[in-house]
């Protein structure tokens, strides 16, 4: 009786092991293959640029992250690495897309890219400011919030001014001019609202902000005319009289001094 259950037990311990030794080889069959682990790394570029323009973003990144570390200390790494800011930021991701792009700034202030980055970064936030539907419902920058303008207006006024013969400064000004549009415009979108709700000295202040603070945009000849119909309201005629003189002298042909009325409102800049 010892004999055979020493030797069930010889048995079932035999057995454990096997299964034993049966997952582990289990476990490390299942352990996941790099296919790039052979991958020399402008095979590795070459991919993710294919990936990316097929639109498969999600690979192209996860590409690019690792070729920084495949080739870092290399242009191709710096490479990758902007290649990985435009590829975050086509597909939506603006917020890794400056992280990125600030990481690069920060590892690299002397590339020869930089100026490209400090553009891509002005872009990014543009966009983001505009939003994705915006040409759809056509919602101009000036609604919306402006940080994101404001962000991207420092980013293309810094190219411009470190890289005034780079060949994305042109653009860079274009759009600064865009923004500042934009920014004067929201300030006079706000002076409006305080108009319609009757807080006539709100409005004036928020349309002399946007006089003061911005020099030759369109936003001010509204602006000028908000100014003037408070004062109407407010029953201050001396002011009423000297802003519309000032309206008459800089904006002979406005339509805000015909009868003193706006205008109806349309888009005040739109790129389409």
């Amino acid at each position: 009786m010892l004999f055979k259950l020493s030797a069930l037990q010889a048995t079932t311990r035999a057995a454990s092991a096997v299964l034993i030794l049966g997952g582990l080889l289990a476990g490390c069959s299942s352990t996941p293959v790099d296919p790039t682990a052979t991958w020399s790394p402008n095979k590795i570029y070459s991919e993710a640029k294919d990936e990316a323009k097929s639109g498969a973003y999600e690979k192209a990144i996860g590409l690019y992250e690792k070729l920084e570390g495949r080739a870092a200390g290399t242009p191709l790494a710096q490479q990758a690495q902007l290649e990985k800011a435009y590829t975050q930021y086509k597909s939506g991701e603006q917020v890794q897309a400056i992280a990125t792009l600030d990481r690069f700034v920060r590892l690299h202030p002397a590339s020869s890219a930089l100026d490209y980055a400090l553009y891509l970064k002005g872009l990014v936030n543009f966009n983001d400011n505009l939003g994705l539907f915006s040409s759809w419902i056509r919602q101009d920058l000036s609604e919306r919030d402006q940080k994101a303008a404001k962000e991207s207006f420092e980013s293309f006024k810094d190219l411009a001014t470190r890289f005034p013969d780079s060949k994305y400064a042109p653009d860079a000004r274009l759009r600064m001019v865009y923004i500042v549009n934009s920014l004067a415009q929201s300030e006079v979108n706000v002076a409006r609202f305080y108009f319609s709700r009757g807080a006539y000295v709100a409005a004036i202040n928020r349309a002399q902000t946007a006089i003061t603070t911005y020099r030759d945009v369109p936003a001010i000849e509204e602006a000028l005319s908000l100014i003037y119909r408070s004062y109407d309201a407010l029953g201050m005629t001396q002011l009423r009289d000297d802003t519309l003189r000032v309206m008459r002298t800089s904006y002979p042909n406005s339509a805000y001094t015909g009868n003193e009325v706006s205008p109806q409102k349309g888009a005040w800049y739109k790129f389409w």
